[in-house]
């Protein structure tokens, strides 16, 4: 071989390596994973801080529109939320002659919104500075990361903004609950005999509904314990159903139980676990089907910053009803006049039994999810395993939202009446949240990475343009 062979092909050798060890352009980096972790990263610190649903979907739907409102900026196909959420303006837009890195800036303004409304910031400072350094690592410059960074702040102060003036607030003065010693009226359930959980809940501003009243439920079947009352059939058919549960049932009901704090007592001693709520629930279904349908990060943020507003106005709305109609809880009257040593599967939660939060927020949010990802859009629910809690496979998100819903009267916890007019409640939540905001300014056939679920296992046209 020839001495210029030689040293041609020792070039040529050379530049295939550089050309191998070339560091990836971040600009080209657009992952879903990156706010899937920062969502997950949120969730732990909500379970810690022991939320309650409600304000636990609040923090939620925050923080999922900062990320949203700060990403969208470079996706022309997305519109804003402003105009379209109740009390939003528009967001100042990054500067067009800077150098900005959008992602950054979205995972910023979401871990630092849910910084601002959960309690232990030191935890959150942790977890936003580890999600730092993956950007980082990433390569992105320092004056882009500063940048970057600065705009994340100027959203999430926007959006934090703009939640101050939702009368969170000021609920946090109002009186408590006040127990009467009226017939059928709710009162506080075993073992803990907790205070009620946000009886001034329906007082927050909704995020798309007109008002908490928009789709309040028919009145449940009034008190009446006399032989064969509708009110005596409900309350007896979950004495009934309690005593009869099959092994899927019981199964079912431990799923989908997401009772933040669980409390044990054992003799003379009292503890508590913590578990997920059930918007984290939800909203780990919305990371497991955006993974899936291999959705980049806007079509990530889009699914989250819809389902959290689906999620949370189903809970203002179910609220509406809890306290307006005051339902005993069935263990209270079974207990006080069916079978005094009866106790439900699940542990009931402190607050008025209708309608079923469950129902309603569970199907709110399946209505979203179907609009974006498709109907029968097949999904492993993993969601409860690190709470140690098995997998369930579900056929569409309308079949998990069901069975959401009925494990309530499995659980022993809520009448019939409460699941079906949930049900209902959280159809209209949802389908009121899928007419009313829309995320697509142009006609477009991909939702995230493809037009179809195809990466679900699904065949259904994902819904472009109409978001």
């Amino acid at each position: 071989m020839t001495n210029r062979s030689t040293t041609v092909m020792l070039g040529m050798a050379m530049l295939a390596a550089g050309c191998a060890n070339a560091p990836v352009d971040y600009r080209a980096q657009d992952d879903g994973e990156l706010l899937r972790d920062a969502m997950h990263n949120l969730t732990s610190v909500i379970v810690y801080d022991i939320f309650s649903p409600p304000q636990a979907s609040r923090t939620y739907a925050y923080a999922s529109i900062a990320a949203y409102e700060a990403l969208r900026h470079e996706h022309s196909a997305y519109r804003s939320l402003a105009g379209q959420l109740n009390g939003l303006t528009p967001v100042r837009a990054p500067e067009a002659s800077a150098g900005y890195f959008l992602p950054l800036s979205s995972v910023h303004a979401f871990m630092t919104v849910g910084r601002a409304l959960t309690f232990s910031q030191e935890r959150m400072d942790s977890l936003r500075s580890a999600m730092h350094d993956r950007f980082r690592d990433m390569g992105v410059p320092r004056d882009v990361f500063d940048r970057s960074i600065a705009y994340g702040d100027t959203v999430a102060q926007h959006v934090l903004a703009w939640a101050a003036q939702d009368r969170f607030i000021q609920t946090r003065g109002y009186p408590k609950y006040t127990v009467l010693p009226e017939p059928g009226r709710w009162v506080p359930t075993p073992p803990a005999y907790m205070d009620a959980v946000e009886p001034s809940w329906a007082l927050l501003r909704p995020f798309a509904l007109d008002s908490a009243a928009q789709f309040r439920a028919p009145p449940p079947a009034p008190f009446d314990m006399a032989e064969g009352s509708a009110f005596r059939r409900e309350v007896m058919e979950v004495f009934e159903v309690g005593r009869t549960l099959s092994d899927e049932q019981r199964e079912i009901a431990g799923f989908w139980d997401c009772n933040p704090y669980v409390m044990h007592v054992r003799g003379h001693a009292m503890f508590a676990t913590k578990k997920i709520t059930p918007g984290g629930h939800w909203m780990g279904i919305v990371s497991l089907a955006s993974r899936k349908a291999g959705s980049d990060l806007m079509g990530t943020a889009e699914a989250y910053a819809l389902t959290a507003v689906a999620l949370a106005d189903g809970f203002i709305a179910s609220w509406d009803d809890k306290y307006r109609t005051n339902v005993i809880r069935p263990e209270t009257i079974i207990n006080a006049h069916i079978d005094e040593q009866w106790q439900p599967l699940l542990q009931t939660p402190p607050f008025p039994e209708y309608t079923s939060g469950h129902s309603v927020i569970s199907t709110a949010a399946s209505r979203v999810l179907t609009d974006l990802f498709g109907d029968g859009f097949a999904f492993a629910d993993s969601t409860e395993m690190e709470y140690g809690l098995p997998v369930r496979v579900y056929s569409s998100f309308e079949q998990a939202a069901a069975e959401a819903a009925i494990s309530r009267l499995y659980a022993g916890i809520h009448y019939r009446m409460a699941v079906v007019a949930g049900i209902d409640q959280g159809r209209s939540v949802g389908d009121h949240v899928v007419a009313r905001v829309s995320t697509r300014s142009v006609a477009s056939t991909a939702q995230g990475a493809g037009s179809t679920a195809q990466g679900a296992g699904s065949t259904a046209q994902v819904a472009g343009g109409s978001r």
